[in-house]
Order: structure tokens, then C-alpha cells, then sequence
């Protein structure tokens, strides 16, 4: 079970290049369930992602199962030609905060200068208590207008 808070980004952190990172590029084949093939430097993975939450009051935090399987790089190349949409590029950061590890993404090609951050917790508990670093803009939790998936059809 993934359990995530995702934020918007008002400004980069200063010191960013001092952070290990990676390109990431994936596409859609499928929106409900979710079903993504992504490249991840030299690695490339199938996955199933069904939403579990938002459910009831909780509407900030979003939770789903997901199932990854390996590809091959034909395989991904193959079934990249067949994306639902845009392909999605973008540069992945890990920022370490407060004992948890913040993902910031930054997005290139048709969303060049858009910025996203997540973070995932062991429990709702965990969640509810997370204090954000001041770059941290709106919390968009929740929200299916930030999800990936939705980027790739807009």
C-alpha cells in the first residue's frame, strides 16, 4: 500500500545539485486502472496502480495498490509507441527531511518549469503529522489533476 502526500512547489531548494537524482520518462496505456511503463536510467519497469483513497473526510492524502514488473528495453520502446497520451519526462531529486525522503520532479518537455514533490508515509498517522519544508507550496494531495496520468492526457 503507497501512502503519499503530494505538494506543489513555490521554489527550488538552493542547494538541489548537492542531491542524488535521475531522468525518468514514461507513458500510459491504460488511465483506470492505472497502467505506466516507465524508464529509469538504465532500468524499465510495468506498472499496475489501482487508487485505493481518497475515501470519505480524508481527501489529502492518496493511497493505492501498486504491482511493478520488469521490462526490457524493447519491450518498453514497444509499448512506449502505443502511449494513451503525452509522454511524460522529467527529473527525479531525493531530498532528505525530517527523516523522510522527499521526491521533487521536475518536469521537461511540454510541462518544462513545473514542479511537483511527494512524499510517502508508513501509515495515515505518519501522514497527518508531516510538517513540509517552507519550498512547499499548496498541497494538491488527492487532487487527480497533478496525478501523471492526468499530465499525460492534458
Amino acid at each position: 500500500m503507497e501512502i503519499e502526500k503530494k505538494y506543489l512547489v513555490n521554489q527550488l531548494p538552493k542547494d538541489l545539485d548537492s542531491y542524488s537524482s535521475f531522468e525518468l520518462e514514461q507513458c500510459y496505456l491504460c488511465k483506470n486502472p492505472t497502467i505506466r511503463a516507465r524508464r529509469k536510467g538504465n532500468d524499465y519497469i510495468l506498472t499496475y496502480k489501482s487508487r485505493v483513497k481518497p475515501a470519505g473526510d480524508n481527501v489529502k492524502l492518496c493511497m493505492a495498490e501498486e504491482t511493478e514488473l520488469p521490462l526490457t528495453r524493447e519491450s518498453y520502446e514497444h509499448l512506449k509507441e502505443k502511449a494513451d497520451g503525452r509522454i511524460i519526462s522529467k527529473t527525479r531529486y531525493y531530498i532528505p527531511h525530517m527523516g523522510y525522503q522527499i521526491e521533487l520532479d521536475i518536469f521537461h518537455g511540454d510541462y518544462e518549469g513545473f514542479y511537483l514533490a511527494e512524499v510517502e508515509f508508513e501509515t495515515e498517522e505518519e501522514s497527518a503529522g508531516f510538517r513540509p519544508p517552507s519550498w512547499f507550496g499548496e498541497d494538491v494531495s488527492g487532487d487527480f489533476h497533478y496525478t501523471n496520468s492526468y499530465l499525460s492526457s492534458r
